[in-house]
């Protein structure tokens, strides 16, 4: 009865109820799956750079992307500290397919988080083609072993109980802010990391970078200013840097009442030099801030669990696959 009351709380965490504001934008338009990249010499509406940004996040570029679990020094770490106390970790594996062409299905999004509070909890996310209908989100419950749906969360939901919003992971889509592109410039950050103590490291941890990503310094990049349409919102608006060329958004910025309140750094690596279109990237890292709170997430992938156009079957992405992960 613990364990079931655990994970309750655990999905409190990880799922809750769409607010009223999220279903006001349950109809709208969707970036295309198959987007072209810009003809040369393009001038890009602020609109259509966003468009970008969401194509690459979701990877829209592949057949499939998977993040894989190679062993404890080859998997995605996930770290989690507040202020003043020790890190927590978990590590999660992920695929996601985009190779349908039913008219039906958008997207399947499998997960599994394989160690920390989440451990053996997996999920399983349709996006539909239909835009009148909203993300499917099918749970497996390790305490209860058991399969259980939930309607499409909140978007100021925190996504596994990290700094990031299932916003910022997911569903945030170009129709929900209203865009201005502030001009271009020179990138002039280097992308945040989490400096952990050797002796609060583990066996998950101990051999992530120990110094700050900076090759994305210098490199030119859009600033746009995205103003949200939900009301009472946890922003105001936010500000993103985005590589004029991959399409990369380095760096979003988050405001409230004119003050920054979150920023999250995205790490962004090539995965071939044969690949002519440069939006084929994958995420080496994010790493996330709470500047009120003080809370922070970093996410590390190592790049030698990244796959992709796999010859994994439709099927893969199914209810029985979700019970049947390795735990």
């Amino acid at each position: 009865m613990r364990d079931v009351t655990r994970t309750a709380r655990v999905l409190r965490t990880l799922l809750l109820a769409a607010s009223l504001s999220a279903l006001a934008f349950q109809v709208q338009a969707r970036p295309q799956k198959d987007l072209p990249y810009p003809a040369p010499g393009a001038k890009l509406t602020p609109e259509a750079i966003i468009d970008q940004v969401y194509f690459l996040n979701h990877f829209y570029g592949f057949k499939n992307f998977s993040i894989e679990n190679l062993g404890s020094k080859s998997v995605t770490v996930i770290v989690n500290r507040t202020e003043g106390s020790s890190p927590k970790t978990m590590t999660v594996t992920r695929h996601i397919n985009s190779d349908y062409n039913d008219g039906k299905i958008r997207q399947r999004d499998i997960a599994f988080f394989g160690s920390g509070k989440l451990k053996a909890t997996g999920f399983l996310i349709t996006d539909y083609e239909d835009e009148s209908k909203t993300q499917s989100y099918m749970i497996y419950l390790p305490a209860l072993r058991k399969i259980r749906r939930f309607a499409q969360p909140a978007h100021d939901d925190d996504w596994g109980g990290t700094v990031f919003t299932f916003g910022d992971v997911a569903l945030r889509k170009t129709e929900h802010e209203d865009h201005e592109l502030l001009g271009e410039e020179a990138f002039k950050h280097c992308s945040g990391f989490m400096d952990i103590p050797r002796n609060q490291r583990n066996r998950y941890t101990r051999d992530l970078p120990e110094s700050e990503p900076c090759e994305h310094k210098g490199k030119m990049v859009y600033k746009v200013k995205s103003t949200t349409k939900f009301e009472n919102w946890w922003y105001d608006y936010r500000i993103s840097y985005v590589d004029k060329e991959t399409f990369g958004d380095y760096r979003t910025e988050y405001f409230k009442d004119g003050k920054m309140v979150k920023f999250i750094d995205r790490d962004w690596g090539e995965l071939s030099a044969e690949f002519k279109d440069p939006r084929k990237l994958f995420w080496k890292s994010w790493y996330g801030k709470d500047v009120v709170t003080g809370k922070e997430t970093w996410a590390y992938i190592p790049r030698d669990v990244v796959k992709y156009n796999t010859d994994k079957p439709s099927k893969y992405w199914s209810p029985r696959t979700l019970t049947k992960l390795k735990r």
